[in-house]
């Protein structure tokens, strides 16, 4: 075998992910189609030497021939040639596109976030679909937006809650996440607010009517660690594995303990943070089904911190509760020493 067919041959393997990375960004399948076309060319052109990861190196460079695309259609004001491909595509198998590859392609995407990302700059919509989609790290997207990993994982956040948004209104009204309807994320910090309050004023009673009955508590290893350096008899009621479920459990580990705690958005959701000398130390990441926490996550290793967008919210609010002494300095120490920080 040649280096010719062998390239090809590779590329053949990694053709559908690729098509996939291409109609995600585009939403077209014969633009896709193009994108992919002219990745090939490229890697017959320039061979592959010096590449250690053949797949890596050719998400990026499709990634890249359809940011260009996106970057011109926009500058032409220009609309895809075809509309995007519905559950049951009418594709010719003799241009070698499959029929029910394209059903799958169309049932993954949804035509309401086709919708969604055609509101995207190309560089959110790169961010999005790469890391969200993808999984590729915002280290690797950075260079192709030219832009910092910082300002790469803010893009996609941006575009990541436009999208919970178009989710939103695709819902209906018998849809099991029709609870996710326009005014949800309000209704949600106030869900947490009611949460926090509770907390804070150790109401047991309100802190139950704001959890789901078989809620879990989880803890990552560094917020379990503060808990057991802490000696607090609260982390004492946490399972070894970092843990504690159900409702009258979580109400009373939580019962008086969140004073330093404030609200904040993580990655576009309603949560919260404590921090300490300006520093957020611990995230407190919430699932809410139905106008109740039936998760909440304690979040407090460096690296998964670093990795999230957190946005602290209500300044105004914040100074209310440090008049009522909630704030105070050595409630934030206490509070360093429990799981909750």
């Amino acid at each position: 075998m040649n280096e010719h067919d062998w390239l090809a041959e590779r590329f053949e393997e990694n053709r559908p992910h690729l098509r996939a990375v291409a109609y995600r960004m585009l939403g077209s399948a014969s633009e896709a189609d193009d994108a992919v076309q002219d990745t090939w060319l490229r890697l017959s052109r320039a061979g592959t030497d010096g590449v250690e990861n053949l797949g890596g190196w050719l998400t990026t460079i499709v990634a890249r021939v359809s940011l260009n695309m996106l970057r011109s259609r926009a500058l032409r004001r220009e609309e895809p040639l075809d509309p995007p491909v519905t559950a049951q595509p009418a594709a010719d198998p003799a241009n070698g596109t499959d029929p029910e590859h394209e059903a799958v392609l169309a049932d993954s995407v949804g035509l309401a976030l086709l919708v969604v990302l055609d509101t995207l700059t190309p560089a959110e919509r790169l961010a999005f679909v790469l890391h969200d989609m993808f999984g590729v790290p915002f280290e690797e997207i950075a260079p192709i937006v030219e832009r910092s990993p910082v300002a790469t994982r803010q893009l996609a956040s941006r575009a990541r809650r436009r999208v919970q948004e178009a989710r939103v209104q695709e819902a209906g009204p018998g849809d099991p996440d029709a609870e996710r309807q326009p005014g949800e994320i309000s209704r949600r910090r106030e869900v947490v607010n009611a949460f926090l309050a509770a907390s804070r004023l150790g109401d047991f009673d309100a802190l139950l009517t704001t959890l789901d009955p078989d809620i879990v508590l989880r803890a990552d290893t560094a917020a379990a660690q503060m808990g057991m350096d802490s000696a607090d008899a609260g982390a004492a009621r946490m399972g070894a594995d970092g843990a504690l479920t159900g409702a009258r459990a979580v109400a009373g580990f939580f019962s008086g303990r969140a004073a330093a705690v404030r609200p904040a958005l993580i990655d576009g959701a309603p949560g919260a943070i404590w921090s300490y000398l300006g520093e957020t130390r611990v995230v407190f990441a919430f699932t809410i089904t139905g106008g109740t926490i039936t998760v909440i996550d304690l979040i407090a290793d460096p690296e998964r911190l670093a990795r999230l967008e957190v946005v602290p919210l209500s300044a105004g609010a914040e100074a209310r509760r440090a008049q009522r002494g909630q704030l105070a300095g050595s409630s934030g120490i206490a509070l360093a020493r429990t799981t909750l920080a």
